[in-house]
């Protein structure tokens, strides 16, 4: 693909299959979309246009892999609380993704998003390579068991659910890497659901599986893409390559304060932001030798990076005045694993988080506070 023009390329030929953040046309993009699905949901309701702006709520969903589990059931736990709102706008990244789509469809999803979580294996997720892949494959482990896994439970109803939802004036987003681009993307997922197309479903499918392909564990997912009248291919892995959790577009919160300052109405609005990681350091002996030294360095970035999105969204929150909450696994959840997607961690996880949320003490206002 011709060096620069990355984001004019489309997959589907939906003209707002996807945005590209980091530049001023996605950026202008999703400001234009958020704007047209609050009109959708007055219209939805039968308000007129000029009618006061509902209030709108905002989740955004962290990856953390198996962490997932807390995720899962704060939602869970949420639902039979009462009080768990209807989502204007849903975000995901990694395993965020995942469950993006069921938080954005609401309680009567939580079955099958707790299922995700609690009864899923290792082999449900990934095939482990041997050593050499390092050199010769394009990851450490075969992903296909989780697309397959996707596709259990991603199926036409849910698009068309989630097609309906995005009529009625309401915002499923999810991010992938581009790693040809070296650019983030977001991912529209109501209007692909919306659209009609005969690959809807193996897109947004392929969407969630690159959402959540860690570059080098996971294998990257391959797109194939038009510009100009040619045909591309892209290489696309996970979002957290740019974040591990993201909320509303600058151009949003710039929209925004503009509204404001000329005393036009606004809609007020609750950020939701779940976490599904900690936020204190995480203690761990470190193998002196090159590849621990390097794992654990790099977890380290991923843990700051995943904090710094926290404190981006909180800074953002408070200069809009969006009611800023905030969901995290805390000190207090000390049960360990020693592999990956293990249901004795995984199980516990989702009950620590169902917990949390049915006593009410899940959220906080102020992040390290």
């Amino acid at each position: 693909m011709p060096r620069g023009r990355a984001s004019a390329a489309t997959v589907l030929g939906v003209p707002n299959e996807r945005f590209f953040p980091t530049e001023a046309a996605g950026q202008a993009g999703l400001q234009r979309e958020f704007v047209a699905a609050v009109q959708r949901q007055l219209l939805a309701r039968g308000l007129p246009p000029s009618a006061p702006m509902p209030e709108l709520d905002l989740l955004g969903i962290s990856g953390g892999g198996e962490n997932g589990a807390f995720g899962a059931g704060l939602l869970n736990g949420w639902t039979e609380r009462g009080d768990r709102p209807t989502f204007f706008l849903v975000t995901g990244i990694s395993t965020g993704a995942l469950s993006a789509p069921f938080a954005f469809l609401g309680s009567a999803w939580d079955g099958p998003l707790k299922s995700v979580y609690t009864d899923i294996t290792l082999a449900d997720v990934l095939i482990q390579r041997g050593y050499t892949a390092a050199i010769w494959n394009d990851a450490m482990a075969d992903n296909s068991p989780l697309f397959r896994t996707i596709s259990r439970y991603l199926d036409e109803a849910m698009l068309a659910e989630i097609g309906h939802a995005y009529d009625s004036g309401r915002l499923l987003l999810i991010a992938s890497s581009n790693l040809d681009a070296q650019m983030p993307v977001v991912w529209n997922i109501g209007a692909i659901a919306r659209s009609g197309h005969p690959k809807a479903l193996e897109t947004v499918r392929r969407i969630l599986l690159a959402s959540s392909a860690i570059p080098g564990a996971f294998a990257p997912v391959l797109f194939d893409a038009t510009l100009d009248g040619q045909p591309y291919q892209e290489l696309h892995v996970d979002g957290g390559a740019f974040a591990q959790v993201f909320l509303y577009p600058a151009s949003v919160s710039q929209f925004r304060r503009e509204r404001m300052a000329r005393r036009l109405p606004v809609a007020p609005a609750r950020a939701w932001v779940i976490r599904n990681g900690r936020l204190d350091p995480e203690w761990a002996s470190v193998d002196r030798r090159t590849l621990g030294i390097t794992g654990r360095a790099i977890t380290a970035m991923i843990a700051a990076s995943g904090i710094n999105d926290v404190l981006r969204i909180y800074a953002a929150t408070e200069r809009d005045e969006v009611d800023f909450n905030l969901a995290y696994i805390g000190r207090d959840f000390t049960v360990e694993y020693d592999k990956p997607f293990e249901q004795s961690y995984m199980r516990p996880l989702f009950e620590y988080g169902r917990q949390r949320a049915l006593r009410g003490d899940a959220w906080v206002k102020r992040p390290l506070a």
